[in-house]
């Protein structure tokens, strides 16, 4: 566990991330900008990205709708072993040597829609997704799948600047094999109850996220907090205040692999107050099949490759296994 003084004096500052606006026109302005913010913190936030408030809003407030529902209708749509629908609260696990339980958070998450079910489970994150019953939530999938398109659009145009810091082509990462089938899903979380560190109850444990990038809404509670280097002992905790109008990016494992940590994931977590929270991120991960090797910029004779190269559904299935209780567990409940 760890210390609460340390804890205490840590986490009082509020951090300062580099906004990068998306509708300049100088892509290289704002990539020289976005590489800087990479190589700092691997957070930043985005303006002028397209996603109206109107939508953003209305899929808060029918994220809110659907956790006020009965646990008895929630279960109803239970995630199943491609990570669709709904996830209870401690069903994560992700900061194991601190966490006591488990996150103290619910969740549900939605992908891009995919009729073809794969029985035979080769491709554990496509399929369909699980909605709830129209008659109880009307229109509620509507505003899901919208949302979940624009999202998926601004990642792409963030995707573009981040190819040009990291000296290849604006269209590396549009790629068929890349994003050009992604595995984008979509997260609904609400967050409750008072964390305490020193005693392991967390919101949302520290951890780094697992693909390539994620676009975070959040409401105007504060709770998310990051430690900007991982490594340090004892952590420093900063504060990451939500700033109307913009969005949260940080990066995540695999784009530290792809760029030979060049590029950092960022430790982060949530810390609860009492107040009720919600926020959606939106996790961006290259297509299924994509192997994931050292990019022919991020390497010279000098600098070899440090990580082997992995195929991203490899990558991802081990680590939602490493962080999620098993299912198997919700047939005794």
């Amino acid at each position: 566990m760890e210390d609460k003084t340390q804890e205490e004096a840590s986490t009082i500052n509020v951090s300062s991330l580099t906004c990068i606006d998306l509708t300049n026109s100088n892509l290289h302005q704002s990539a020289l900008s976005l590489k800087q913010a990479c190589l700092d913190c691997g957070f930043f936030y985005v303006t002028n990205h397209g996603l109206s408030e109107e939508l953003r809003d209305e899929a808060f407030e029918q994220s809110k709708k659907f956790f006020d529902l009965p646990l008895e209708e929630k279960m109803k749509v239970l995630r199943n072993g491609k990570h669709r629908g709904y996830s209870p609260v401690f069903d994560q696990i992700l900061d194991p040597e601190n966490q006591v339980d488990g996150d103290y958070k619910e969740s549900f998450f939605i992908g891009i829609e995919d009729l073809k079910d794969d029985l035979h489970n080769d491709t554990p994150f496509y399929g369909p997704n699980l909605w709830p019953d129209p008659d109880v939530l009307p229109g509620w999938r509507a505003t899901m799948e919208k949302y979940h398109q624009e999202a998926l659009r601004v990642c792409k145009v963030i995707a573009k600047l981040l190819a040009l810091a990291l000296d290849l082509d604006v269209n590396y990462f549009d790629k068929p094999e890349i994003l050009g089938n992604p595995i984008a899903v979509m997260r609904l979380v609400h967050y409750e109850g008072v964390s305490d560190p020193s005693k392991g109850i967390f919101a949302c444990g520290a951890h780094t996220d697992f693909g390539m990038m994620t676009l975070l809404a959040t409401d105007n509670v504060m709770g998310l907090q990051i430690c900007k280097d991982k490594e340090a002992k004892p952590r420093k905790w900063e504060y990451v205040p939500s700033i109307k109008g913009a969005y949260i990016v940080n990066l995540g494992d695999l784009l530290e692999r792809w760029s030979n940590g060049i590029f950092k994931s960022t430790l982060h977590r949530v810390l609860g107050n009492g107040q009720e929270r919600y926020s959606i991120p939106f996790f961006v991960e290259p297509s299924h099949d994509c192997l994931v090797e050292c990019l022919p910029t991020c390497q010279s004779e000098n600098n070899l490759p440090k990580y082997p190269a992995i195929k991203c559904s490899t990558y991802l299935t081990q680590r939602y296994e490493q962080s999620h209780v098993d299912l198997s567990i919700y047939k005794h409940t």
